[in-house]
């Protein structure tokens, strides 16, 4: 599996971070510093292949650069609301933005915020709550993600189907054993795959996220993988005023809707990109 995680890079992400929040000051992003244990864990996911982005959270120049395939994170972000836009790279920051969301990001959550395309191949942003609590000794957890402009897939692992009808913005879960497996994407009814087939390792005590990426029309599907510790608990999800559920077949966790692009920043100074959520 062609592994999109870059470390180097997520490192520059936050540096990039850091210092426009510095320059912004943290008044720009909430009203009042959050305790360091209130803070919610962000991870920042980029999967809309050739958009290049710079990031504005409160009308400020937060991220600048942002290539498609990067992770970033985990960001610690205190708690509150947010204004956020997202533009090409290089557009005055005037100008109108290609995504524009608000964001109320609660104490305590864990989240993965993923910039993609819908099923119709519109640019947006999903938040996703990352499970990363109960995992029983011994096992590995797997999640899958749709987050590519495609109609339903069937995941399928040494060729056979293992999560099915999976559908964009969604996410299925499965408790397995460690080790590596042949993991491939095809459409829903089909064992054609249409990304991979690929090697995925999967390790006792991890959690391990793929991400379905890019366009079947265009030709751009590609895989994102991620991995998280299991040291932290569920969390309560990511509030932005608007509704509605977003299924997880594999699990009861909950998946969180739209949003992107926060800042270590926070920590110091304003700095995020979010959108609507849905749990």
């Amino acid at each position: 599996m062609k592994r999109m995680l870059r470390t180097r890079a997520g490192r520059a992400v936050i540096g990039a971070v850091l210092a426009a929040g510095l320059a912004g000051g943290l008044a720009a992003a909430t009203a009042a510093p959050a305790a360091a244990a209130d803070n919610s864990t962000v991870y920042v996911v980029h999967g809309v292949p050739g958009l290049t982005v710079d990031v504005y959270a409160n009308g400020k120049a937060a991220l600048t650069g942002f290539k498609p395939g990067e992770v970033a994170g985990p960001l610690s972000l205190p708690a509150g609301s947010y204004d956020v836009a997202i533009r090409k790279a290089g557009d005055a920051a005037a100008a109108a933005p290609a995504i524009e969301k608000k964001l109320t990001l609660p104490a305590g959550a864990n989240v993965s915020l993923v910039a993609h395309l819908s099923a119709a191949g519109t640019p947006t942003l999903t938040a996703f709550a990352n499970p990363v609590g109960g995992l029983a000794d011994g096992k590995a957890r797997l999640v899958v993600r749709h987050t590519a402009a495609a109609p339903a897939v069937d995941v399928l692992a040494g060729g056979k189907p293992v999560f099915t009808g999976l559908t964009n913005p969604n996410q299925k879960t499965a408790d397995v054993a460690p080790g590596t497996v042949s993991a491939a994407v095809a459409l829903a009814g089909s064992t054609k795959p249409v990304i991979g087939p690929a090697d995925l390792t999967l390790k006792q005590g991890q959690v391990t996220v793929v991400y379905a990426i890019g366009s079947a029309k265009n030709n751009t599907l590609q895989l994102v993988t991620q991995t998280l510790n299991t040291a932290q608990a569920m969390p309560l999800g990511v509030n932005a005023g608007s509704g509605g559920l977003a299924a997880d077949g594999g699990s009861e966790v909950p998946v969180v809707g739209v949003l992107i692009l926060g800042g270590l920043a926070l920590i110091s100074a304003g700095g995020l990109v979010a959108a609507r959520v849905r749990r």
